[in-house]
């Protein structure tokens, strides 16, 4: 920028010191960060192409667009970013700057001559229509009409601006050699950080319609898609200060500043940003201008849309209701559909705790289709999918509304919804016990990139429906292990546990957890068969599988059937209890975690076993043979999770089968390695056939 004030800065919509309304009435002024581009730009193109390397070269092409677009910067900056790109260059530009800087105002004035030469000849050196020529138009034409003592305060302001950059290349070689001394490295870093906010200072200047335009889409984009990447709170908000002091009539200004105090939860300042950009779009005309009379209208309804929103996330929902009320009536007098269908979709959310919301939700779908608005007919689709999953609708249905949904995404490039979609169908998986897609669907989302036109890099991954595949994916790998009670239970503390499972099933009913409640009463059946009372775990299980089945939770109800088989081993039926697992067995092998899938298999060889003492030899041989295949598939289950105290167990029973088959080798290696775990894991006494 020009210099250490402002009013060394050219800015054509000025005068006596006071900034005109529309400051980007002029597309592009002079600043002398700029003559510092148009110098790289000359030098460029003086440069033959045997001096530059080709990789060099391309560096310089790629940092032209953020120099062009991006705001002013400070001289020893720029110099870096060349040096970074091209060192020769660096040089050639450095020498030349301060050659017109040191030397007289004909200097500046003779390069001003110099670049309209790149635009003639046969084969001009750039195109009028290209990124750079129509920078060196714009900047010659601005140049070309300031007045004698513009061009006068420029080339003080270029002088300034060369000296603030050359004062801050000494500091930082001074830096460098005083290094050694910590006291004296102390003071240099404190000279140091007051010349940086100087130079801030400095630069902090009016920015051009193009510079304003490219900074707020940058970092609204990077507000969607990469919040981490974006300005901080406090610095993006000082930019927007600046910016709105010289242009407080600039809407897209006012708007960056709503979503940027969104992130702090800002409620006050948000809803002051709101205001004033609804404001300025009825002052500026911009929406009369396209709309007739009927833009005045339309900025109102839409304000108070927004605001309707803006209430409603933070909770204040009587005002929310308040605003949405006045939406809904202006919108009513001027018969906005559109305003209304989004009215709508508002009132749902509202009032989505009463009974009857589903059928506002259905009206709203059908009204959405019909108007043509895919965003919200699929936003209602969602939110039924949702409400009916809650309400145990059949899985099938659910995929199939989804799927129409998904129709909708793809055919209008929708992307957020998209994401939202896999997100929902992330959830229903796991719902309904299907563990292996619901992980399927999360990581397909997580590792999806953005399907919108966003920077290099930059990916959408600070979105809600990230966050929910994440947590899913959390909870999925905490299945993996056990709750603090299952662990108690290993740990043979079972009055412990006991107490913190009761506590955990009442609050799981008041809050109506039904996946939890399911769960919580399978480990208090546990409980009961290792404390040798399995008869009062039969009305536990019984229990859970009806939730299970009344709520369609698949695996839940295959695991439930699996302790019921469990149970009836203990209590001697193991040909009922066979039956049962082999109903109860391919949901877990197929959607199971590891664990549970070794502990279905080693409970088949069990019953196998306890089934086939009533056979005769012949058929019991085969009978354990069988049991032998399928408890080394178990331990080879166990044996993923390292879970070594249920490959001792396996490896016991193991021994036991080949001492039967009268095969001595086998059940040597199997009671040695007992052995070796044995001695490497506690015991705690409890049965073998208590143990599932």
């Amino acid at each position: 920028m020009a210099s250490v004030h402002e009013s060394l800065y050219f800015n054509p919509m000025m005068t006596n010191g006071v900034v005109h309304a529309n400051v980007f009435g002029i597309k592009d002024w002079v600043t002398p960060y700029k003559i510092a581009v148009l110098v790289l730009l000359n030098e460029m193109s003086r440069t033959g192409e045997g001096a530059v390397s080709l990789m060099e070269r391309r560096r310089l092409n790629q940092l032209l667009l953020p120099l062009l677009q991006g705001p002013d910067i400070t001289l020893s900056k720029l110099y870096k970013l060349i040096e970074e790109s091209c060192p020769q260059l660096a040089n050639s530009v450095q020498i030349r700057i301060k050659l017109m800087a040191e030397g007289e105002l004909k200097d500046m004035e003779q390069f001003f001559d110099d670049l309209s030469d790149s635009f003639s000849g046969t084969e001009p050196e750039v195109h009028k229509t290209s990124v750079v020529g129509l920078f060196l138009r714009h900047m010659i034409l601005a140049y070309s009409k300031l007045s004698f003592s513009q061009v006068f305060k420029l080339y003080t302001a270029l002088q300034q601006y060369f000296q603030n950059g050359e004062k801050k290349t000494v500091e930082d070689a001074d830096m460098e050699l005083t290094s050694r001394d910590e006291g004296e490295r102390k003071m240099e870093k404190e000279e140091l950080d007051v010349s940086v906010r100087e130079e801030e200072v400095s630069c902090s200047g009016p920015l051009s319609q193009k510079q304003a335009e490219f900074f707020l889409s940058q970092q609204a984009s990077l507000l969607k898609n990469d919040e981490t990447k974006a300005l901080t709170p406090a610095s993006l908000q000082k930019e927007l200060n600046n910016l709105l002091k010289f242009n407080p009539d600039f809407a897209e200004a006012h708007y960056l500043s709503y979503l940027n105090n969104l992130r702090v939860q800002d409620v006050f300042s948000s809803t002051h940003s709101l205001l004033h950009y609804f404001d300025r779009l009825i002052l500026t005309g911009a929406e009369s201008k396209s709309n007739g009379e009927e833009g005045y209208g339309r900025s109102l309804r839409y304000a108070a849309l927004n605001l309707a929103a803006l209430h409603c996330r933070f909770g204040h929902y009587q005002q929310a209701e308040l605003a949405l009320q006045e939406a809904i009536r202006i919108a009513q007098e001027s018969n906005d559909h559109v305003c209304l269908q989004h009215c709508l979709s508002w009132l749902y959310v509202l009032g989505q705790k009463r009974s009857d919301s589903y059928v506002l939700l259905e009206h709203s779908v059908k009204k959405a289709v019909h108007f043509g608005l895919p965003y919200l007919a699929s936003l209602g689709i969602q939110s039924l999918v949702q409400q009916r999953a809650f309400a145990g609708k059949t899985a099938n249905k659910l995929m199939d509304a989804l799927k129409d949904s998904d129709l909708l995404h793809w055919k209008h490039s929708l992307s957020e919804l998209i994401d939202i979609s896999i997100a929902q169908k992330t959830a229903i998986w796991r719902l309904y016990g299907r563990s292996t897609m619901a992980l399927q669907q999360a990581q397909m989302l997580l590792s999806m990139n953005s399907l919108e036109a966003v920077n290099a890099g930059v990916q959408q991954n600070n979105t809600e429906s990230f966050a929910v595949a994440l947590c899913h994916l959390a909870e999925l790998h905490a299945e993996q292990c056990f709750r603090k009670a299952v662990v108690l239970q290993a740990q043979n503390q079972m009055s412990e546990a006991h107490k913190l499972l009761q506590k955990l099933l009442v609050h799981c009913q008041k809050l109506k957890n039904t996946e939890m409640v399911i769960s919580v009463l399978l480990s208090v059946a546990e409980l009961y068969w290792r404390s040798s009372s399995p008869t009062i775990a039969l009305p536990m299980l019984l229990q859970a599988l009806a939730l299970s089945k009344e709520y369609r939770l698949q695996y839940l109800a295959s695991e439930t059937v699996l302790n019921l088989a469990f149970a009836q081993l203990i209590l001697g039926i193991p040909e009922q209890a066979l039956s049962l697992l082999h109903m109860a067995i391919e949901p877990i092998l197929a959607d199971g975690a590891i664990l549970d899938k070794g502990r279905a298999m080693f409970l088949v060889a069990k019953c196998q076993v306890a089934s086939a003492a009533s056979y005769d030899q012949p058929k019991k041989a085969e009978a354990l043979e069988a049991a032998i295949e399928n408890l080394n598939e178990a331990k080879n289950y166990f044996a993923k999770v390292d879970c070594k105290e249920r490959i001792r167990d396996v490896v016991y029973f193991q021994a036991r089968l080949y001492h039967t088959l009268g095969k001595t080798q086998e059940r040597n290696r199997c009671a040695m390695l007992f052995r070796q775990l044995h001695q490497e894991l506690p015991s705690h006494g409890v049965p073998l056939i208590n143990h599932l």
